[in-house]
């Protein structure tokens, strides 16, 4: 499809020589009114280049450019110089892109051949998936779409937290307050409860903690009963969340937790000593990292148990070797940040000359009532009670708005789930979240369930119109500013997606789709689509099918479903 962008810059790269056109395409702008024009440039850079005002420059410019079938008009006004789209040649060019490329309307292969390896959801076993875990998973599930729509192999791992302290805590949990049947019966909110009572029961006696650090060691060096106990929370855990993902339609390529590098840390380890890195510091094994700034990592403990950062710095090992990746992604909190770029330092100074491309992509924390969540104090809701409830709540109303529908249950679950999906999508990752129910289950406004309801109207008036789209429109019939407006913004599908993938900020998408189905909404409340005469029908419904391959495509990025009824 044309970029309207370069094609500017390519022609005023020929009036202002001192200029290259990637830097005069980096420098025009959208403007924020239609009478500013469709693309400006401002001249204000340019005064100090070519010592002259930006009133001067934009009049000279526009007195210089050059007459083309695709620009209308070229104004100069206030220092900016304003270029007016041949709206005709420009509606075709977009709706036709759109109507030939149809479900890969968008998609472009910036990415092709390489791979990108998106390290998200990874909740902890024997710990609930409440909705703090949502975040993670919205937004890496996300990202691992845009990056394969643009042309990547997408390598999704999930990086279960298997592995660890907490299981020594646990095991000594169950031993002392649990039984098989209480777990069997309760599942993950009965391993919550007793992980709780530990805490609990840890600040009044300590020696609980020395305890089960000594499990944790057993389960490191192999114990039969310790491991067993552990396989166990672990296939209990394992149970429910896949039951979350499978309403969340989230899948991974990899499932290797913590616990899959327990054999691969020892040459890692080596390595680490054979580069002269580890330091002893008080029983324990560390890399100094003062020269950096940063506390030091801490790779082995004084009782011989590892770490955090001793299983990721070889879990990235072992991803470079397995994958060749491009670039490998870590979607967690931002309070992690420091344990990042600690590790990502450690792996620099091994001599990897691929640490630049091991990229945290932090988002804000979820606290519940302005409270941080904090399992070990029970305080958390749980995410399949959330999208349970949400289910519930859009099947209430399509049995009162449309008690005929087909599928009810399932539609329900692509907007009930859709709704909370993109409630959390839709303000930029690194800001904080505070929990609201209300909010939550609110389906008014700037929603996911608005732009698929949106969608859904463009699959009933296609339906409707019982015909073919004929790509051979007449764009000329396209006259009014709704459809003008419509257009600019289905022509900015393509490079949103582009900059949600550089951001790695899926809100992008999000925020793009409102504002495409309010100016859908718009024009289908200003012109009527399935009109007598054939030609404007025809032209019209070209622009619905092309709005409605957006909408899809764009839902599916974020991980939503585009119902064709509700």
């Amino acid at each position: 499809m044309l970029d309207i962008k370069q094609m500017i810059a390519s022609i005023l790269e020929k009036e202002i020589p001192t200029l290259d056109d990637e830097t005069i395409y980096n420098m025009l702008e959208y403007p924020p009114e239609d009478n500013m024009g469709d693309v400006a440039l401002p001249c204000f850079k340019l005064s100090r280049i070519l010592r002259k005002s930006p009133v001067q420059i934009a009049e000279e410019l526009v007195n210089k450019i050059p007459s083309d079938p695709r620009i209308e008009k070229v104004e100069s006004l206030s220092g900016y110089i304003n270029f007016f789209l041949n709206r005709q040649e420009f509606i075709k060019e977009v709706v036709s892109t759109a109507l030939r490329d149809k479900n890969k309307y968008g998609s472009r292969d910036i990415g092709k051949g390489k791979n990108i390896v998106i390290d998200y959801s990874a909740p902890n076993i024997a710990k609930p998936f409440h909705i703090g875990h949502l975040r993670s998973t919205a937004i890496g599930n996300s990202l691992y779409k845009i990056f394969e729509f643009l042309g990547y192999n997408s390598i999704g791992v999930n990086h279960l937290g298997d592995w660890g302290t907490q299981f020594g805590k646990l095991i000594v949990a169950y031993k002392r307050w649990g039984s098989k049947e209480s777990i069997e019966n309760g599942g993950i909110k009965e391993l919550m409860d007793i992980y709780v009572e530990f805490h609990d029961e840890a600040e009044k006696d300590p020696s609980l903690e020395d305890e089960a650090r000594q499990w944790f060691v057993k389960m490191e060096k192999g114990d039969k009963e310790a491991l067993e106990l552990w396989q166990w929370f672990k296939e209990i855990s394992l149970k429910e969340f896949n039951r979350v993902y499978e309403l969340l339609d989230v899948r991974f390529d990899s499932h290797a937790g913590e616990s899959f590098y327990e054999d691969k840390m020892p040459p890692v380890i080596e390595e680490l000593k054979e580069k002269n890195l580890l330091t002893e510091s008080q029983g324990a094994m560390i890399v100094d990292l003062e020269e950096y700034q940063m506390p030091p990592c801490l790779i082995i403990k004084n009782d011989g148990s590892t770490l955090y950062a001793t299983r990721d710095i070889t879990a990235a090992i072992y991803r470079k070797d397995t994958y060749d990746f491009e670039k490998c992604l870590y979607v967690t909190g931002a309070a992690q940040s420091l344990h990042f770029n600690q590790w990502f330092k450690v792996i620099e100074l091994m001599g990897y000359d691929w640490h630049d491309k091991l990229v945290h992509v932090p988002f804000g924390i979820v606290s519940l009532g302005g409270e941080k969540l904090a399992t070990r104090k029970g305080k958390v809701v749980l995410l399949e009670d959330i999208l349970s409830e949400a289910i519930k709540k859009t099947l209430r109303i399509i049995e009162e708005k449309n008690p005929n529908l087909e599928n009810k249950e399932e539609v329900a679950r692509q907007i009930g789930v859709g709704a909370i999906v993109f409630s959390d999508l839709s303000s930029n990752r690194i800001k904080d979240v505070s929990f609201s129910w209300d909010e939550i289950l609110n389906f008014d406004g700037e929603t996911g369930p608005y732009v698929q309801y949106t969608h859904a109207r463009t699959s009933s008036l296609l339906k409707r119109a019982e015909e073919n789209v004929d790509i051979g429109f007449d764009a000329s019939l396209l006259s009014s500013k709704e459809e003008f407006q419509l257009v600019k913004t289905l022509y900015l599908f393509p490079d949103k997606l582009v900059a949600a993938m550089d951001e790695l900020e899926p809100s992008i998408i999000t925020r793009y789709l409102v504002d495409l189905a309010q100016d859908f909404n718009r024009f289908y409340h200003e012109h009527p689509i399935l009109v007598e005469d054939k030609d404007l029908r025809q032209a019209r419904l070209a622009l619905v099918l092309a709005v409605k391959y957006a909408l899809a495509n764009g839902l599916k990025l974020i991980g939503l479903n585009a119902p064709e009824r509700v």
